[in-house]
């Protein structure tokens, strides 16, 4: 069976708004267990507080879960809003509780809110939101020494405490996703550096000798063109065949460089768009359905558009039976008259591409089209899948 990308970790499918909703959700219900006698206890962790019979109490608690549920929409285009919404959602719940100081079920919304900005967010900001929630903690002690008011010194350092843990956490998810996504481009421009030298090395072993040929027939040619036109005329159509012949090789050179790489035997493997029907029956068996559609009229196209078309067609069919998760993909070949071929391969599966498959990943396809001078797009699809996409314009000799 076709390998398929594992699912993503919980975390990741539930948005950040999701989980701030959640832990608010979690954490009210928790303070409102505490004013129960739970089992094995003499008596309540708390006494009913006056959100649970007031009205005024019952108010504030719908004005914070509406603000905590605010701040988790805000996440992403104001965080410190959302910061700060967050925070005044535990402060105004806490004023129901008659507690000398903010627990730790009312600050844990701050804190996953805090963990957020630090993720996904510059340093500068996630630095500003640590020093708003612990700044609150201290001021909120503060405030109530001041006022002569108990206040829970301790547990207010435990909160403390755990808020910098938190955005600690964040932080340091933060830079683990900057350090994939910097060695991802590395990756990719070592992708695209090595797919130009091996082009240009299967170039010079494949021409030089036959420019070489070439070079000596042509000298021939123009020494007995007048005297001798027949010898003349052999030597240039020596030196057609040899260009034939230099082409057909440098062909099947990268064919064999091509199959080695991924452990094929050179003489079984494919070549060109005359293979795409196998490609498709040997990927329908494997168990992805390949539906072909070639539109106008089809023509023999040159060696090096040919095998390019080719292998972009065979990458991305190989990306959908590795990372779509789908049972069937559409390529569609277009000979759009005498000026282009035009290729398109889409799906319905996830909506993933690869762009570090070893050799024809995403980076080796478009570098292949822009040494053909030619256009190509690689996205997911709006209605769900992915498609990749490229026109090869055709030299005039073709034409």
């Amino acid at each position: 069976m076709p390998a398929t990308s594992p699912p993503l970790p919980l975390v990741k499918r539930v948005s950040p708004a999701g989980w701030t909703a959640v832990v608010w959700c979690a954490s009210t219900l928790f303070t409102l267990l505490t004013t129960f006698r739970l089992p094995g206890e003499i008596q309540p962790a708390q006494w009913p507080a006056a959100q649970l019979y007031r009205w005024d109490g019952l108010t504030f608690l719908v004005v914070s879960t509406a603000l905590a549920f605010q701040s988790g929409r805000l996440l992403q285009r104001r965080p410190l809003l959302a910061t700060t919404l967050a925070i005044l959602a535990g402060v105004f719940e806490t004023t129901t509780l008659g507690v000398a100081q903010l627990p730790m079920n009312q600050y844990l919304t701050a804190m996953v809110v805090l963990y957020f900005v630090a993720v996904a967010h510059p340093r500068r900001t996630a630095l500003i939101a640590l020093g708003m929630a612990v700044g609150t903690l201290i001021v909120y002690i503060a405030v109530r020494m001041a006022r002569s008011w108990p206040a829970g010194t301790s547990a207010e350092l435990a909160v403390a405490l755990v808020t910098v843990i938190v955005w600690l956490l964040g932080n340091s998810a933060h830079q683990s996703r900057v350090h994939a996504e910097r060695l991802s481009a590395e990756h990719a421009a070592r992708a695209v550096t090595a797919e130009r030298l091996r082009i240009a090395r299967e170039m010079h072993d494949t021409v030089a000798h036959s420019i070489g040929i070439i070079a000596l027939q042509s000298g021939a040619a123009s020494r007995v063109a007048t005297a001798h036109p027949e010898a003349a005329l052999a030597a240039m159509r020596a030196v057609e065949n040899e260009g034939r012949q230099t082409l057909a090789g440098l062909r099947r050179m990268l064919v064999a460089l091509r199959a080695a790489d991924a452990g094929q035997d050179p003489e079984l493997a494919p070549a060109g768009l005359d293979d795409v029907d196998r490609l498709a029956a040997t990927t329908t068996a494997a168990g992805v359905r390949v539906e072909v559609l070639r539109l106008g009229d089809p023509r023999r196209l040159p060696p090096d558009i040919d095998l390019s078309a080719f292998r972009i067609i065979q990458e991305s069919v190989t990306n959908v039976v590795r990372h779509a998760g789908t049972r069937a993909c559409r390529v569609t070949v277009d000979y759009r008259g005498d000026e282009e071929l035009a290729l398109e391969i889409t799906d319905d599966g996830l909506g993933q591409g690869s762009s570090t498959d070893t050799g024809f990943g995403l980076a080796g396809m478009r570098e292949r089209v822009a040494l053909l001078h030619g256009e190509f797009s690689a996205a997911p699809r709006p209605g769900g899948g992915f498609r990749v996409a490229a026109r090869l314009p055709l030299p005039a000799a073709v034409r």
